[in-house]
């Protein structure tokens, strides 16, 4: 993946401030987040007991997934990012690898090389046709089985089971107005964006998205997200 060129991301604090494009700030509304604390509460205990609960019982995947991807790509089996989380807060996002080593140069030379693929990458800020993804990182993508070490950021309190999807630095201009809505709280292993197209889906529309799921949170759409989730995943559709 690539980083940005700044060394922090904007942050969302108490100055109440949003990124521009300019790199200047400008005052923001209040946390766009309306939940009160016994729901904030409910979400949190929800969160742990889920994720503590999820990596006891799938430890025996995790570790074939490992092995996995170590006997067919080689160390490290984890790959992390930097992300950006609750009120701009960076934190190290873990995912199993499925990505090739040099994934960065092949990612710079295709796009270079390929127009189509460069509009479609703008746009969608992801590849159909990605050249950097291994044939074990297909299989795990397809199943969504990269995603499975985030149940560790849960756990920390880095991510939600159900939030925005966590982005990167250099994504931060694409959420423009959005953004307080992304800072409002904690990113997401899934979310109405995953349960609502996913990769067809524009960037533009994944922040809308965003949004719309921060103005309309409870915790019966959580569930309602979750469950989604699960009968996409089982269902073969990532």
């Amino acid at each position: 993946m690539f980083r940005s060129d700044a060394s922090d991301a904007p942050r969302c604090t108490a100055s109440r401030t949003a990124p521009t494009g300019s790199g200047e700030s400008t005052p923001r509304h209040d946390n766009p987040w309306r939940a009160g604390r016994r729901q904030r509460a409910v979400k949190r205990a929800l969160d742990v007991s889920l994720s503590a609960t999820l990596l006891v019982l799938l430890s025996p995947l995790l570790l074939a997934i490992a092995l996995s991807v170590a006997f067919s790509t080689g160390l490290p089996v984890i790959y992390q990012q930097r992300r950006i989380g609750r009120e701009g807060r960076p934190f190290m996002f873990f995912k199993f690898r499925s990505m090739r080593h040099g994934a960065n140069r092949a990612l710079e030379q295709h796009l270079r090389s390929n127009p189509v693929a460069r509009t479609e990458w703008n746009a969608f800020q992801n590849l159909t046709a990605d050249p950097r993804v291994t044939p074990t990182g297909r299989i795990l993508r397809r199943l969504s089985l990269d995603e499975l070490p985030q149940l560790w950021n849960v756990l920390k309190g880095d991510m939600s089971l159900v939030g925005p999807r966590p982005c990167m630095e250099r994504q931060v201009s694409l959420h423009a107005t959005g953004w307080a809505h992304y800072c409002a709280l904690r990113p997401g292993m899934t979310g109405l964006w995953q349960v609502s197209g996913r990769n067809s889906l524009t960037y533009r529309q994944r922040v809308e998205l965003d949004i719309e799921y921060v103005d309309r949170w409870s915790v019966s759409l959580d569930l309602v997200i979750l469950a989604k989730t699960i009968r996409a995943v089982l269902a073969g559709g990532g």
